[in-house]
């Protein structure tokens, strides 16, 4: 068998998402790199699963977090 089942992630479809420490917020990482901040976890995973329907974008609120956009910790 080939590629993922229907409804599920292949191996390399790893998302990534981490609290932002002193805030109520959470930051999403796609595996193509994009990554957001969300104040809503509902709205987090749409916006995960949509792929490949978003590109890359900075994600505005990291950086006020003092992190920038793709940073690892």
């Amino acid at each position: 068998m080939t590629g993922a089942p229907a409804g599920h992630a292949a191996a390399d479809e790893v998302f990534r998402i981490r609290w932002l420490p002193g805030s109520d917020e959470l930051l999403a990482v796609c595996f193509c790199g994009a990554d957001r901040v969300f104040d809503d976890p509902v709205e987090l995973w749409d916006w995960l699963l949509a792929h490949p329907g978003h590109r890359p974008e900075p994600a505005a609120g990291a950086a006020a977090h003092g992190r920038a956009a793709g940073a690892r910790s």
